[in-house]
């Protein structure tokens, strides 16, 4: 596409709309395995994996049963084209996801129609899920993007249910990040040119201090490093890292 379409959900206080404008030209490669999402296709089975044991973690759930989030709300925010979107529907859950593209939500509403998915898919930011609750509220690489992360996170924190669960992921603001992602993965071409502003990362500190701000508990907070036989989760968050919280 040679422009993207910035609706007037970007009004809303957590977006920015030049990063709404960027992420909208890559929309019809997101499904593109080999495409400009190459790196979030790569992401995406330890994405799922952590959340997959957080929630069953949380809930007591048996990891081997096929919908483990059956009866459950879940809210995708900042959903791209629908990468951890389908695969939340397919665990079970009523999903909600938003997206302040219309071009990738558009692309999104395809995809999952194609797969006979039902998904509410939503364009614009938090306002567009405010005074709902859902059992469990991910957002994953968008913190990053946002232009108040103290309030997108306590927006994020406001949408979970009583007992529910918030999941969330970015990447570190440390020397290995910017050599990896911004110098080394943009430079390269593994992710687009402008995908990340380094001085926009938060550290692990950063971010817990945020969600205590909103009420909430962190429970965990676990790395995600990228290795020869590709991402793997340990103890490292150097590079990028995963925080999972609950209401206090």
């Amino acid at each position: 596409m040679a422009h993207a379409t910035v609706s007037a959900a970007t009004s809303d206080r957590s977006i920015i709309a030049r990063e709404a404008t960027h992420f909208g030209r890559l929309a019809a490669e997101w499904w593109d395995p080999a495409g400009t999402s190459a790196m979030l296709h790569r992401l995406n089975p330890v994405r799922l994996g952590y959340i997959r044991a957080a929630a069953d973690r949380h809930w007591d759930g048996d990891d081997a049963g096929f919908a483990p989030l059956a009866g459950r709300r879940a809210l995708d925010m900042g959903c791209g084209a629908g990468l951890l979107a389908e695969p939340l529907a397919r665990l079970g859950a009523a999903v909600t996801a938003v997206d302040a593209a219309e071009e990738s939500v558009a692309v999104a509403r395809a995809h999952a129609g194609r797969r006979g998915l039902s998904i509410d898919y939503r364009v614009g930011g938090t306002d567009a899920v405010a005074g709902e609750a859902f059992d469990l509220v991910c957002s994953l690489e968008v913190v990053e993007h946002v232009a108040d992360p103290a309030a997108f996170v306590a927006a994020l924190a406001a949408g979970v249910a009583p007992g529910g669960l918030l999941v969330m992921s970015t990447p570190n603001r440390t020397f290995w990040s910017r050599v990896a992602l911004v110098e080394g993965a943009e430079r390269l071409g593994a992710i687009p040119r402008g995908t990340h502003d380094w001085d926009r990362f938060l550290t692990p500190a950063e971010l817990t201090a945020m969600l205590e701000d909103a009420g909430m508990r962190v429970d965990d907070v676990t790395g995600m490093t990228l290795g020869a036989t590709g991402f793997t989760l340990g103890a490292s968050t150097a590079l990028d890292y995963f925080v999972t919280a609950t209401r206090r």
